[in-house]
């Protein structure tokens, strides 16, 4: 059995959907799972590629000019 994708779960919750770390670890992983497929329209967390592509597409830093 794979142990759970800690990385790829706080990657999407603090990156894509911008929890605090209260909101983050008060969901229940059910609920994780349902904002994530609700957002990607997919049921597994996002491989290494697929984690650093959002990443990529919507970075936390805000570009100004």
């Amino acid at each position: 059995m794979r142990p759970f994708p800690w990385a790829e779960a706080m990657g999407f919750g603090f990156g894509v959907l911008k929890l605090s770390s209260r909101e983050f670890w008060g969901l229940t992983p059910r609920e994780l799972a349902a904002a994530f497929g609700a957002s990607s329209g997919r049921t597994a967390p996002p491989s290494r590629d697929g984690l650093e592509g959002m990443m990529a597409r919507f970075p936390d830093e805000v570009r100004h000019g």
